[in-house]
């Protein structure tokens, strides 16, 4: 059965998490910016993943879902640890040091191009027409927002591409972490707690990078980066990931990084809300174009495999 021929309730499963996912994810770049400061980025995302960690582990409990793990499973949540939890945010919050939360967004954006050949590459799934051109219409889209923010950078543009470099290696890092969960071994284990599991094990990771760089923990008490960082534990880490990789395992990597597409477009729209961002007709064309973009892909039929 088609995605399109699947019953409304089927469609609904896919379309309500893939939607609050991106909701979620597209308003924590104005948290994200708001933890650069006072403590250094990597004690940052290890504290993210610690309240990110024990939330799954309390809702595992609550569902009464044990950990299983054999060798196999330590190690495919230590590779998930290590590639999404550790590599790839500590490269995204350095970023933003560099170029604006914007900038960081609309690059992350890019994350469809690996997932969709790592996948055919790796997972065997095929990429159809209506797929391919949902695509080329969204990265035309992201084209536009990039060149939309990169003349709005106030950083110049040696900053500029040092931030995207560092970027494109948070990039490459979440494609390979998208491409395990799209495995058969990432189907042999709970999701809950085996995502837990990675969690605590990624914060493990980042607090030994983060001593080893910067030196011990590092704490602010201001309510607003105390705030923060239960909001991207608990909401944007331990819900969104459930949801993400959830809706992963059935449309494919793919489809799935189209989330990644529309993040910039809602986080803009959250900066017009909250910062009086103006748009620009470039950016108004690319936002557009990203969403036409994901129309189109998001009617093709599932991955064949």
């Amino acid at each position: 059965m088609t995605e399109a021929a699947a019953p409304q309730s089927t469609r609904l499963a896919i379309l309500v998490p893939f939607a609050i996912v991106t909701l979620i994810w597209g308003s924590t770049w104005i948290v994200i910016r708001d933890q650069i400061g006072i403590v250094p980025p990597s004690w940052s995302v290890s504290y993210r993943f610690l309240i990110g960690g024990a939330a799954m582990f309390a809702y595992a409990a609550f569902r009464r879902e044990r950990v299983m793990l054999d060798a196999r499973g330590w190690a495919f949540a230590t590779a998930v640890a290590v590639l999404q939890f550790c590599l790839n945010f500590n490269l995204v919050y350095r970023a933003e040091e560099h170029i604006t939360s914007g900038l960081v967004a609309v690059v992350f954006a890019l994350l469809l191009v690996p997932n969709a050949v790592l996948g055919r590459i790796f997972l065997g799934q095929q990429l159809g027409r209506q797929l391919l051109i949902g695509s080329g219409v969204a990265m035309a889209g992201v084209a536009l927002l990039f060149a939309h923010e990169a003349q709005v950078d106030p950083n110049g543009p040696g900053e500029a591409l040092i931030g995207v470099a560092i970027t494109m290696a948070g990039v490459l890092a979440a494609s390979v972490a998208n491409i395990l969960q799209g495995t058969q071994t990432a189907k042999r284990y709970p999701m809950i707690s085996t995502l837990a599991v990675a969690m605590l094990i990624g914060a493990a990771i980042d607090a030994a990078v983060a001593w080893t760089l910067t030196g011990p923990p590092v704490i602010e008490l201001r309510a607003g980066y105390l705030l923060g960082l239960v909001y991207l534990g608990v909401v944007a880490s331990a819900i969104a990931f459930t949801l993400y990789f959830g809706v992963l395992r059935i449309i494919g990597t793919a489809k799935a990084a189209y989330s990644s597409v529309i993040v910039p477009v809602i986080a803009m729209l959250l900066s017009t809300l909250f910062e009086g961002y103006r748009w620009s007709p470039l950016a108004a064309a690319g936002a557009a174009l990203a969403m036409g973009g994901l129309v189109i892909a998001l009617r093709a039929s599932r991955p064949a495999r």
